[in-house]
């Protein structure tokens, strides 16, 4: 490996290659830790993520983590919880409002070299539709439904367990598919205790 983790992520928070493509400035927003051994892989940075320079720290975090069933605390300790989305900078807003889809360059360019760099990882939270088709390769479904319907062969077999995105604006797919809280969290808060 030509540098450590540490190297590495500098050289990820120096990255401007799509500043030129966003509505702001570049500020690639990351965590991580050699002895991490849960990944949060997600789309993006949001608004105030990218105000504040820290990963889901927005309502939609408050929902992740009790998703998780972890504390702030034990959610921001980068060596044991690592925060990579698939574009690491908040790309801007779309005009209904909704972010902007990740920068394309961003994970072809980083992401292998991160993983890595990351050899612990036992649990991928593949959040969102992006960071599932990257995670789940071939294994995954043409829609984020069904890769979530099948958490269950991903997890076990890739160690990868799909999810929507905790935003209120997947308020109603977690009402049409209420099976995701009824059966899915209570394993995914169990396996995140067990890694923890």
């Amino acid at each position: 490996m030509s540098d450590d983790l540490q190297s590495y992520l500098d050289r990820v928070r120096a990255c401007r290659k799509c500043e030129g493509d966003m509505q702001r400035p570049a500020n690639p927003i990351l965590r991580a830790a050699s002895p991490a051994r849960i990944l949060i892989a997600s789309q993006a940075p949001g608004n105030l993520a990218d105000v504040s320079s820290k990963p889901f720290n927005d309502p939609s975090g408050v929902r992740l983590r009790a998703w998780m069933g972890v504390s702030d605390e034990e959610f921001y300790d980068e060596s044991r919880i690592a925060i990579a989305p698939m574009g690491f900078c908040f790309p801007g807003y779309d005009t209904k409002g909704g972010d902007l889809p990740p920068m394309k360059v961003c994970a072809p360019t980083w992401r292998d070299g991160l993983l890595a760099r990351l050899p612990k990882l036992e649990l991928v939270l593949a959040i969102g539709g992006y960071a599932q088709r990257w995670h789940l390769g071939r294994a995954g479904a043409k829609t984020l439904t069904e890769n979530v319907r099948n958490w269950r062969v991903h997890l076990n077999e890739r160690g990868v367990l799909p999810t929507p995105h905790p935003s209120w604006r997947n308020n109603a797919w977690l009402k049409k598919n209420p099976w995701f809280e009824a059966e899915l969290l209570p394993v995914l808060r169990e396996r995140v205790r067990a890694l923890l």
